[in-house]
Protein backbone atom coordinates (compact mmCIF):
# COMPACT_ATOMS: atom_id res chain seq x y z
CA UNK A 1 0.00 0.00 0.00
CA UNK A 2 1.47 3.36 -1.00
CA UNK A 3 1.70 6.22 1.46
CA UNK A 4 -0.59 9.21 0.87
CA UNK A 5 1.26 12.15 -0.69
CA UNK A 6 2.05 14.87 1.89
CA UNK A 7 2.66 18.51 1.09
CA UNK A 8 3.59 21.38 3.39
CA UNK A 9 1.85 24.63 2.52
CA UNK A 10 2.87 27.97 3.95
CA UNK A 11 0.90 31.18 3.63
CA UNK A 12 2.89 34.32 4.42
CA UNK A 13 1.65 37.90 4.78
CA UNK A 14 2.27 39.01 1.20
CA UNK A 15 -0.63 40.07 -0.97
CA UNK A 16 -2.11 37.14 -2.88
CA UNK A 17 -3.54 35.05 -0.05
CA UNK A 18 -5.97 33.54 -2.57
CA UNK A 19 -3.08 31.50 -4.00
CA UNK A 20 -2.64 29.66 -0.72
CA UNK A 21 -6.38 29.20 -0.30
CA UNK A 22 -6.81 27.85 -3.83
CA UNK A 23 -3.84 25.53 -3.38
CA UNK A 24 -5.47 24.06 -0.26
CA UNK A 25 -8.82 23.67 -2.05
CA UNK A 26 -7.23 21.86 -4.99
CA UNK A 27 -5.09 19.61 -2.80
CA UNK A 28 -8.19 18.66 -0.81
CA UNK A 29 -9.95 17.63 -4.04
CA UNK A 30 -6.85 15.69 -5.15
CA UNK A 31 -6.76 13.95 -1.74
CA UNK A 32 -3.27 15.22 -0.96
CA UNK A 33 -2.48 15.40 2.73
CA UNK A 34 -1.66 19.05 3.50
CA UNK A 35 0.24 20.45 6.46
CA UNK A 36 -0.47 24.17 6.80
CA UNK A 37 1.34 26.95 8.58
CA UNK A 38 0.07 30.54 8.34
CA UNK A 39 2.20 33.48 9.45
CA UNK A 40 0.76 36.11 11.80
CA UNK A 41 0.83 38.69 9.00
CA UNK A 42 -0.98 36.25 6.69
CA UNK A 43 -3.87 35.99 9.14
CA UNK A 44 -4.48 39.71 8.62
CA UNK A 45 -3.98 39.56 4.84
CA UNK A 46 -6.29 36.54 4.47
CA UNK A 47 -9.21 38.34 6.02
CA UNK A 48 -8.46 41.66 4.27
CA UNK A 49 -8.15 40.18 0.77
CA UNK A 50 -10.59 37.27 0.83
CA UNK A 51 -13.02 37.99 3.66
CA UNK A 52 -12.40 34.43 4.87
CA UNK A 53 -11.92 33.59 8.52
CA UNK A 54 -8.55 32.04 9.32
CA UNK A 55 -10.41 29.09 10.88
CA UNK A 56 -12.16 28.32 7.57
CA UNK A 57 -8.82 28.34 5.72
CA UNK A 58 -7.24 26.11 8.35
CA UNK A 59 -10.18 23.71 7.96
CA UNK A 60 -9.11 23.11 4.33
CA UNK A 61 -5.84 21.51 5.53
CA UNK A 62 -5.36 17.99 6.81
CA UNK A 63 -3.26 19.38 9.67
CA UNK A 64 -2.38 22.92 10.68
CA UNK A 65 0.22 24.40 12.96
CA UNK A 66 0.80 27.68 14.76
CA UNK A 67 3.58 29.81 13.30
CA UNK A 68 5.31 29.88 16.70
CA UNK A 69 5.29 26.06 17.06
CA UNK A 70 8.95 25.42 16.24
CA UNK A 71 8.61 21.92 17.74
CA UNK A 72 5.98 20.82 15.19
CA UNK A 73 6.58 17.69 13.12
CA UNK A 74 7.07 19.72 9.92
CA UNK A 75 10.11 21.39 11.52
CA UNK A 76 12.01 18.10 11.37
CA UNK A 77 13.80 16.49 8.47
CA UNK A 78 12.45 13.14 9.63
CA UNK A 79 8.92 14.21 8.60
CA UNK A 80 8.51 12.57 5.20
CA UNK A 81 6.84 14.78 2.59
CA UNK A 82 6.97 15.78 -1.09
CA UNK A 83 8.13 19.30 -0.31
CA UNK A 84 6.77 22.73 0.51
CA UNK A 85 5.03 25.55 -1.30
CA UNK A 86 4.80 29.04 0.17
CA UNK A 87 1.86 30.76 -1.50
CA UNK A 88 2.20 33.68 -1.40
CA UNK A 89 5.76 34.24 -0.22
CA UNK A 90 6.64 37.63 1.26
CA UNK A 91 10.03 39.27 0.92
CA UNK A 92 10.50 38.88 4.68
CA UNK A 93 9.92 35.11 4.55
CA UNK A 94 12.10 34.76 1.46
CA UNK A 95 14.91 36.71 3.12
CA UNK A 96 14.76 34.63 6.30
CA UNK A 97 14.94 31.41 4.29
CA UNK A 98 17.83 32.74 2.17
CA UNK A 99 19.89 33.65 5.23
CA UNK A 100 18.99 30.64 7.37
CA UNK A 101 17.77 32.91 10.17
CA UNK A 102 14.38 31.32 10.61
CA UNK A 103 12.12 32.93 13.21
CA UNK A 104 8.92 30.96 12.66
CA UNK A 105 7.67 27.51 11.77
CA UNK A 106 6.97 28.71 8.23
CA UNK A 107 10.57 29.67 7.51
CA UNK A 108 12.00 26.79 9.58
CA UNK A 109 9.99 24.26 7.53
CA UNK A 110 11.28 25.85 4.32
CA UNK A 111 14.84 25.68 5.64
CA UNK A 112 14.32 21.98 6.43
CA UNK A 113 12.99 21.35 2.90
CA UNK A 114 16.21 22.82 1.50
CA UNK A 115 18.53 20.88 3.79
CA UNK A 116 16.69 17.63 3.03
CA UNK A 117 16.88 18.34 -0.73
CA UNK A 118 13.09 18.41 -1.06
CA UNK A 119 11.29 20.71 -3.43
CA UNK A 120 10.68 24.20 -2.10
CA UNK A 121 8.54 26.47 -4.28
CA UNK A 122 8.22 30.14 -3.40
CA UNK A 123 5.38 32.08 -5.02
CA UNK A 124 7.11 35.41 -4.41
CA UNK A 125 4.73 38.36 -4.37
CA UNK A 126 6.63 41.63 -4.52
CA UNK A 127 7.58 44.18 -7.11
CA UNK A 128 9.79 45.98 -7.88
CA UNK A 129 12.80 44.11 -6.52
CA UNK A 130 16.03 45.78 -5.42
CA UNK A 131 19.50 44.27 -5.71
CA UNK A 132 19.35 42.77 -2.18
CA UNK A 133 16.15 40.90 -3.04
CA UNK A 134 17.68 39.65 -6.28
CA UNK A 135 20.84 38.45 -4.53
CA UNK A 136 18.75 36.54 -1.97
CA UNK A 137 16.66 35.00 -4.75
CA UNK A 138 19.77 33.92 -6.63
CA UNK A 139 21.17 32.43 -3.43
CA UNK A 140 17.93 30.49 -2.84
CA UNK A 141 17.91 29.23 -6.42
CA UNK A 142 21.51 28.05 -6.02
CA UNK A 143 20.45 26.19 -2.84
CA UNK A 144 17.70 24.40 -4.76
CA UNK A 145 14.59 26.51 -4.19
CA UNK A 146 12.25 27.14 -7.10
CA UNK A 147 11.25 30.79 -7.41
CA UNK A 148 7.82 30.90 -9.07
CA UNK A 149 6.12 34.29 -8.89
CA UNK A 150 2.45 34.05 -9.84
CA UNK A 151 2.69 35.64 -13.27
CA UNK A 152 -0.45 35.55 -15.41
CA UNK A 153 -0.34 33.66 -18.71
CA UNK A 154 -2.28 35.65 -21.27
CA UNK A 155 -1.98 33.06 -24.04
CA UNK A 156 -4.70 31.17 -22.14
CA UNK A 157 -7.13 34.08 -22.68
CA UNK A 158 -8.26 34.23 -19.03
CA UNK A 159 -11.84 35.35 -18.60
CA UNK A 160 -11.72 35.95 -14.84
CA UNK A 161 -9.42 36.41 -11.90
CA UNK A 162 -10.19 32.78 -11.00
CA UNK A 163 -8.72 31.70 -14.35
CA UNK A 164 -5.50 33.58 -13.57
CA UNK A 165 -5.26 32.17 -10.02
CA UNK A 166 -6.04 28.62 -11.16
CA UNK A 167 -3.39 28.71 -13.87
CA UNK A 168 -0.69 29.92 -11.45
CA UNK A 169 -1.66 27.31 -8.84
CA UNK A 170 -1.73 24.61 -11.51
CA UNK A 171 1.77 25.53 -12.69
CA UNK A 172 3.07 25.37 -9.12
CA UNK A 173 1.50 21.93 -8.70
CA UNK A 174 3.25 20.95 -11.95
CA UNK A 175 6.54 21.97 -10.32
CA UNK A 176 5.72 19.59 -7.47
CA UNK A 177 4.94 16.87 -10.04
CA UNK A 178 1.30 16.76 -8.97
CA UNK A 179 -1.14 16.05 -11.80
CA UNK A 180 -3.93 18.59 -12.09
CA UNK A 181 -6.35 19.97 -14.65
CA UNK A 182 -6.05 23.66 -13.72
CA UNK A 183 -3.57 24.55 -16.43
CA UNK A 184 -4.70 25.48 -19.90
CA UNK A 185 -1.68 23.93 -21.60
CA UNK A 186 0.04 25.47 -24.58
CA UNK A 187 -0.91 23.66 -27.78
CA UNK A 188 1.19 25.62 -30.25
CA UNK A 189 0.41 28.55 -32.47
CA UNK A 190 -2.94 28.54 -34.19
CA UNK A 191 -2.57 28.56 -37.97
CA UNK A 192 -4.62 30.94 -40.06
CA UNK A 193 -6.75 29.15 -42.62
Amino acid sequence: MSEKQKLIIGISGASGAIYGVRLLEVCQKLEIETHLVISKAAEITLHQETGLAVSSVKALASQNYKAADIGATIASGSFRNAGMIIAPCSIRSMSEIATGVTSSLLTRSADVALKEKRRLVLMLRETPLHAGHLRNLLHLSEMGAIIAPPVPAFYTHPKSLDDVVNHSVGRVLDLMQIDNNLVNRWSGLKKDT
